[in-house]
């Protein structure tokens, strides 16, 4: 591999430990409906996905039609939560003091929600103005547009540039875009079988710490694209 150009980060699950909390109020909200969903199952099938696409899979599985403003009360009640509750990934700080190479977000996320977490635990001015949202370039993660829209911007080549996701949706997305992809199992929202899941969607390696990003990099710049 060349040398990294770029270093590409999924927002929630990998910087704010943040799915659980949508997952919670998606959860409870979703009872206010007549239908029951865990949280840490809605969170392990669900992470990586935008909420649109949650609520039609759960309407086709069972058969529920939601009221119109359902998923607009539900999005304002995650972005009030995110920001008051949301906090950082364990080393996010400190990793962005030790990483020198050009970096940006790619998330399904609105650029108003990653607005509100990023401020509310400091990292917004860490990426400004390189945080990209699949829904203001086009389709969401699996797709890779996001992607391909950050390699445009910083003119990077896919080959060297590194992606760390925590779902099988962003990690397909990345691999699709032609970039190399660290999987992440290191929010609140891991489960039983994720650092597999996320290898056979196409991460190169696992890491379960923040904190051992760097040096993972360091590690994939010397390895030959699988």
């Amino acid at each position: 591999m060349q040398q990294p150009q770029l270093l590409i980060f999924d927002c929630d699950g990998v910087l704010i430990d943040s799915e659980m909390i949508a997952a919670e109020v998606q959860s409870e909200m979703l009872k206010a409906e007549g239908v029951e969903i865990d949280p840490a199952d809605s969170a392990a099938r669900f992470a990586g996905m935008t909420w649109p696409a949650i609520l039609e899979r759960i309407g086709e599985e069972t058969g529920k039609t939601f009221p119109k403003d359902f998923m607009t009360r539900v999005d304002e009640e995650i972005d009030r939560r995110l920001g008051t509750d949301a906090e950082e990934i364990a080393g996010a700080h400190d990793i962005l003091d030790r990483l020198i190479l050009p970096r940006c977000i790619c998330s399904n996320s609105t650029k108003q929600r990653l607005e509100i977490e990023l401020e509310h635990v400091g990292l917004w001015g860490r990426f400004n103005p390189h945080i990209f949202s699949a829904r203001d370039i086009g389709q969401g993660k699996p797709a890779p547009d996001v992607f391909l829209h950050a390699l445009k911007v910083f003119g990077a080549a896919p080959e060297a540039t590194i992606v760390i996701e925590d779902s099988v949706h962003g990690v397909k997305g990345a691999r699709a875009a032609g970039c190399r992809v660290v999987g992440f199992t290191g929010g609140r929202h891991t489960y039983h079988g994720h650092a597999d899941a996320l290898t056979e969607a196409g991460a190169e390696t696992v890491i379960n710490r923040l904190v051992d990003f760097p040096a993972v990099v360091e590690v994939l710049a010397s390895w030959q694209d699988a």
